[in-house]
C-alpha cells in the first residue's frame, strides 16, 4: 500500500497548490495535506486490523473502510494539524522572547509535543479496535497508555519513525500499512495485559504489577502462529 499512500498523499495537495495563489500560506497546505494523508491512513487502520486478528485483507475491504474511517481520520487530522501550526506559530515567538520565561514556555510546548506525537500514534489502531469510542476518550486512552508504558511506547514511536523514513527513501518498503500493522499489534499486547490486569487485580498497586507473565498471557497467540524457522519465513512454500 506504500504505492497508492503516495499518490493519494502528494498528487491531491500539489494539485491543490497549482490552483491557489502563489501567497496562499504554505503552512494551510500542509495542515490540509495532513488531514488528507489521515483519511487515508483510517481506512487502512480498519483494513490491518483483520490481518492482526488472523484474518485477510483486500482493496474492496479498503474501500469499504474508507467511510467507517472518515470522521476517526479527519479529527486525527485536526489533532495534527493544531500541533504543526502550535510548534511553527508559537515556539518560534517564545524563543525570540529571549528571557527564562520564554524559555520556559518554550519547553512546555515542546514537551508537550513530544509526549503528544508518541501517544497519538495509537490513535487509528484504538479506534480501528474500539470503533464506539469517542475520538477525545480515544485520545485520553492513549495518552495512558503512554503514560503506564513509556518505554515502550517510545520504541514504538522510533520503529515506525524510522519505518516512515525508510517508505519515504524506498517508495515501496515496508509502507504505511505494515507501519499500521505493527501499532496495532502493540496496542492488541497491550489490550491483553490489561485483560490479564483486570483478571487479576490482586496484582493492580503493587510490583508485581510490573512482572506480566507473557508466557502465559501468549499461550494462545503461539498455538495459533506456531513456530517457524527463518527457512519457512524466506521460503513459507517448501514446507
Amino acid at each position: 500500500m506504500a504505492i497508492p499512500f503516495t499518490v493519494w498523499v502528494f498528487i491531491p495537495p500539489n494539485f491543490l497548490w497549482s490552483l491557489l495563489p502563489g501567497e496562499f500560506p504554505v503552512l494551510a497546505i500542509s495542515c490540509i495535506a495532513i488531514i488528507w494523508c489521515c483519511l487515508y491512513l483510517a481506512a487502512a487502520a480498519l483494513s490491518v486490523k483483520s490481518i492482526s486478528e488472523y484474518g485477510s485483507f483486500g482493496f474492496a475491504v479498503f474501500f469499504a473502510n474508507f467511510k467507517k474511517g472518515c470522521f476517526a481520520g479527519f479529527i486525527l487530522g485536526l489533532i495534527c494539524a493544531f500541533m504543526l501550526i502550535i510548534v511553527f506559530v508559537s515556539m518560534p515567538v517564545y524563543l525570540g522572547m529571549g528571557s527564562i520565561l520564554g524559555w520556559f514556555l518554550f519547553g512546555i510546548i515542546f514537551w508537550t509535543f513530544i509526549i503528544a506525537i508518541i501517544s497519538i500514534q495509537f490513535f487509528l489502531a484504538f479506534r480501528a479496535r474500539r470503533q464506539e469510542t469517542k475520538p477525545m476518550k480515544a485520545v485520553k486512552q492513549c495518552l495512558i497508555i503512554f503514560f503506564d508504558n513509556p518505554a515502550f511506547s517510545i520504541f514504538c514511536w522510533l520503529y515506525n519513525l524510522i519505518g516512515l523514513a525508510a517508505t519515504f527513501f524506498l517508495f515501496i518498503i515496508p509502507g504505511p500499512a505494515c507501519l499500521l500493522l505493527f501499532s496495532d499489534e502493540a496496542l492488541r499486547l497491550r489490550i491483553l495485559k490489561y485483560d490479564w490486569l483486570e483478571a487479576n487485580p490482586d496484582t493492580t498497586g503493587s510490583k508485581k504489577r510490573r512482572k506480566i507473565p507473557w508466557d502465559e498471557i501468549l499461550i494462545e497467540e503461539r498455538e495459533k502462529t506456531g513456530s517457524r524457522s527463518l527457512r519457512n519465513f524466506i521460503f513459507p512454500w517448501k514446507d
